[in-house]
């Protein structure tokens, strides 16, 4: 029998937690559950993946976190959620910015009739430290992204949907963000591109201390970049772990890496019942 009782305080032990989801119960529309009992921790400074299918609940729990759910008619109805310390669920998804958490959805979201270089700059609009400081910033974007300055006059709706993924992020990056909640960052995106963006994600965890939690269907790009992992199926947290160590776990190659001891295995040949069984049983 497989534990799947969450490790994320063993797992984080030493480390400052930066985000923690506590037991959280997400109802759309007064009757539709859609999270049952997540619970993870965000160590500052780390990278952290929400894994899982089409339909896990990933971006309802980014939603969540960020007060972005009752535009849809989404309530968390139990648990509790704190950004350093301090619960945030009364607070409106402006004032998180205004805090450093900002998300960047997930669809490659851009104002399709500015600029590049418009759409980063909205990034800048709460802040107050000057011109200076954001033409700053902006110039640290484009080192990060040098395609977005070649790009920096074209409208954004005419650029390509990895462009368009590199816009959403430096302008995140614009908000000087202490977290960014990272939504399917490989959606729609040739391989390349998406071995090319999380190494740009590492990078700015690296070298400017950002931390992510990133919602991602491609387990074995994210499991590769991020420091720590949680697998999501039919709204519950069914595993969780260093990425080192899921990345060998053999239900998470099998399931989700399309490896087992016999080699590759297609996910569709394995019944979800039986996932189901072993990981809750």
């Amino acid at each position: 029998m497989l534990d799947t009782k969450p490790q994320a305080d063993a797992a984080n032990d030493g480390q400052e937690k930066l985000l923690e989801v506590n037991n959280i119960e997400v109802i759309y529309n007064h009757v539709i559950l859609v999270l049952k009992g997540v619970s993870l921790s965000v160590p500052k400074g780390g990278i952290t993946a929400l894994l899982g299918g089409n339909g896990a609940g990933k971006t309802t729990t980014l939603k969540a976190i960020s007060n972005l759910l009752r535009s849809e008619r989404g309530d968390v109805t139990k648990g509790s959620i704190t950004y350093q310390g301090e619960r945030i669920q009364s607070l409106t998804p402006a004032d998180l910015v205004n805090r450093g958490v900002v998300q960047v959805m997930e669809g490659h979201h851009c104002f399709e009739h500015l600029t590049v270089e418009e759409n980063l700059l909205t990034g800048a609009y709460t802040r107050r430290d000057g011109a200076k400081a954001t033409k700053d910033d902006l110039e640290m974007v484009y080192e990060y992204f040098p395609r977005l300055r070649e790009r920096r006059t074209s409208q954004a709706g005419y650029t390509s949907g990895g462009e368009q993924q590199m816009c959403a992020i430096g302008r995140a990056m614009m908000a000087r963000p202490e977290m960014i909640l990272l939504d399917e960052p490989s959606m729609g995106l040739a391989p390349q591109l998406v071995e090319q963006i999380f190494g740009i994600v590492k990078r700015l965890n690296e070298e400017q201390g950002v931390t992510f939690l990133l919602a991602e269907q491609n387990t074995n790009v994210a499991l590769r970049f991020a420091h720590y992992g949680y697998i999501l199926e039919s709204g519950r947290i069914v595993m969780d772990g260093p990425a080192k160590e899921l990345r060998e776990n053999p239900d998470v190659k099998e399931f989700y890496l399309g490896m087992s001891d016999d080699g590759r295995k297609s996910f569709r040949d394995v019944r979800s019942y039986r996932r189901r069984k072993r990981w809750l049983s």
